[in-house]
This record gives structure tokens, sequence and C-alpha cells, in this order.
């Protein structure tokens, strides 16, 4: 993007729990008016008003811009007055379609929050050309939705060249500490695929797909979906469990490989999954979470279950106050193989210091959305994933702003 605009990054959804804290980070971390130009935006100007005076003095000189998320017309003027739209607004499938179609048209960076694959698949599919010749580079999953997994493996195949001049044939990611609560609104996000995966036979047909999100003639490869029972690996030398965010975060590692002209081989094989600890204990554990996960997925599949569930879990637009976001935290696992000596496998983690699903999300996804707009990003228009656009500049913005750790 060439033309000046009146701002680096507009948060759309400001009003919402996460965007309060996108805004609220950028505030702490950017001021306002300084070297990253910033601005909130939604449909209330009331409710933005609201937190903008909620952030304190030093929000004052906060811009505010209003917009209508159902015409496409409001979005495109939105969309035009900056480098990045940030939107925190979903579940995607149902809030998010407009706003990546005007930001497509106007030839505006976005990045986002979903965890959505079919949502993901039919964005692609309908944009991908027009945003090649726009200019547009759009960039979803940039919250814990996919950022461990796909800046994760990015680091150890980055690792796994520097110590040995090869890249690794399979990674495994494995999570050791998950303390916070799961967002309400990837709760939102589950319950609406799985309505929608009820009703069309062919979301159901592109969910099943361990490559959905891969370019269009390249949706298959050797990996196979991660099994909903407990699992021994040998590996690491522990029993796993099915980990909920395993069937988005492998298809967006998958279309990183892709993107990247198969950097990572094209036998690569990558898999998730909960670490539930050794002997008899880790495998009762595991056996527990398996069942705990099924009954979930089950029941989220039929209306009167699935109903029951949403009286019972979390609420998208409700969260933890920020006592319990700072007392959260969480590590993954990662486990590298080198192609021919075993003795050079390379075993890493990723850390971060808030809660996943809110405190280190919020960080992780303003990281991305300052990174399109300030940063020189090699990409042009077009789908792309964390690690395939914003690749070094992200690994090492979230280290020295965002609170993360990478290391091996």
């Amino acid at each position: 993007m060439t033309e000046q605009r009146p701002f680096d990054v507009v948060i759309w959804g400001a009003s919402g729990f996460t965007g309060r804290l996108v805004a609220d980070y950028m505030l702490k971390q950017y001021g306002v008016n300084g070297a990253v130009r910033w601005a909130i935006a939604g449909r209330n100007q009331a409710k933005l008003e609201q937190i903008r005076a909620r952030l304190g003095d030093a929000a004052r000189e906060i811009a505010i811009l209003i917009a209508d998320g159902h015409d496409l017309n409001s979005l495109q003027t939105l969309a035009r007055q900056t480098r990045v739209v940030c939107s925190t607004v979903g579940p995607y499938a149902l809030y998010g379609s407009l706003l990546v179609a005007a930001c497509v048209e106007t030839g505006t960076d976005y990045c986002d929050l979903t965890g959505e694959v079919q949502w993901m698949r039919k964005m692609i599919d309908a944009h991908q050309t027009a945003a090649e010749a726009s200019g547009a580079r759009i960039v979803h999953t940039c919250g814990f939705d996919s950022i461990p997994s796909d800046m994760g493996v990015f680091y150890i195949q980055k690792i796994m060249r520097e110590r040995h001049g090869v890249v690794s044939p399979q990674i495994k990611y494995r999570t050791a500490t998950f303390k916070g609560g799961v967002s309400g609104g990837t709760i939102a996000s589950l319950m609406n695929v799985l309505v929608e995966a009820q009703r069309d036979p062919t979301i159901r047909k592109i969910i099943g797909n361990p490559y959905a999100l891969n370019p269009a003639d390249e949706r298959r490869g050797p990996d196979r979906n991660e099994p909903f029972k407990p699992m021994f690996d040998r590996d690491f030398g522990l029993w796993t469990a099915p980990f909920f965010m395993a069937s988005v975060n492998t298809r967006v590692v998958r279309r990183t490989n892709a993107l990247l002209g198969y950097a990572y081989g094209r036998d690569f094989r990558y898999d998730e999954a909960m670490a539930m600890g050794k002997g008899a204990l880790g495998y009762a554990k595991a056996l527990s979470v398996s069942a705990a996960f099924g009954g979930v997925v089950a029941a989220g599949a039929f209306a009167p279950t699935r109903s029951l569930l949403n009286r019972i879990l979390p609420e998208s637009g409700a969260g933890p106050n920020e006592a319990a976001r700072e007392a959260g935290m969480f590590k993954i696992l990662l486990w590298g193989k080198h192609p021919t000596d075993a003795s050079k496998n390379v075993r890493g983690s990723v850390s971060g210091d808030r809660d996943p699903g809110y405190g280190a999300t919020a960080k992780m996804l303003a990281e991305s959305a300052v990174c399109l707009a300030k940063d020189e990003i090699a990409v042009g228009g077009g789908f792309w994933t964390p690690a395939s656009a914003l690749g070094e500049s992200l690994l090492q913005r979230l280290q020295t702003n965002a609170g993360l750790s990478f290391s091996s």
C-alpha cells in the first residue's frame, strides 16, 4: 500500500470484550498518535465512547470511527481510512464476510482471530484473485488460534536449518500448561461451525479435510486427522489426549507450508495433542479428557444438547477479569524430527505470560496488525497465514512486546 491513509490500524469491534483488550494493549504499548496511528471502530458511537472513557485520560485523543457491519459501502469507507483493519467481531461466518470483502476491494490489509475453517475456506475461494489484484493482505488466525502453532513450527524449522542445514519432515505440538478460561468467542464459533456442518454436507467435507485450507489444487497430503482417543507418544514419553484447537491449527500450518513453496517439504507431517503425563495417571487423565472432548463434540452436533451446552459454556463477549487474565499462562512443547539422525532432533517450546484465550490473544492480534502496518513485509496481496506473511518480523515482535517466548 503506497497511498497515505489517516490511520495505520483500526480496531473493528472495540466495544466487545476482546476488542477492549486489544485497545488497552495498543494504548499501553504505542500510546496515541505516535509511531502507530490507530483508532477504534464499531457501529455504536455511545459504546465506543464508553470504552474510550474507561481507558483513562491518556485515551481521550483516540479517534472513533462508525460503520455499519451489514453495509458494504459503509465498511469500504471505513477500510479506506486505514492501512490495516484488525477485526475482533465473531463468529466471523456470521459477522465477518462483508468486512473482508470491503478490505479486499479497497486494498486494505486485514487480520483477525478466527478459527472457523469453513469460513476461511469460503473467503479464500471467493476473494483470493481479487486480493492479489488489489494488494490486500488478509491474515486470519492471529490469536491463540493459531500463532503459537504456526509461529512455533516456523521457529523450529528455523532452528533446524541453523543447526543442521536441513528442514524437519515432522513436527509435533503438545500443550504442557494451559491456565486460563476458554474464550466465549471460540465456543460461539465452534457451535456455529457445528450448526453449519449439520445443515450442509459440503461444509462437513471441508472441515473433515486435513488440507482444507491449502491452495485449490493442493488439498491433499500425508497427514490424517488426529484421533479422538488417548495415545501414547514415544517421542515425548507420555500419554496424550485430543486438543480441541488442533482441527484449526494443523490446517493453518499446512497452508503455511504450501504458501512458502513447501519450504518444510511436500511430505511434511504435523499434529497436535494435549500432554497428559506418564504412567497410569497420565493414561487416566488422557482417557478422561478424550471422553469429555468427544462428548462435547457429540452434544454440539444436535440442537437440543447444543442448546444445553450454550447455557453452561462461556458466552461470547464475556471473559475473565484482569487478575484472572494476568494469572493465566500457557506452555507448548514442540518436537522436530531430523530427517536422518535422531540425535539431532530439535526440542523447543512456546510460552505466553497471560491466559491464552484473552490476555495473550489480544497482544498477539495487536502485534500482528502493527506488523502488517509498519514492517517491511515481502508478500503481496492475497490470503496468508501469520508465518507465511509476517515470519521473522512477527517472531521478533511477539518476543519483544507480547510476552511470548520461543526457546529450544
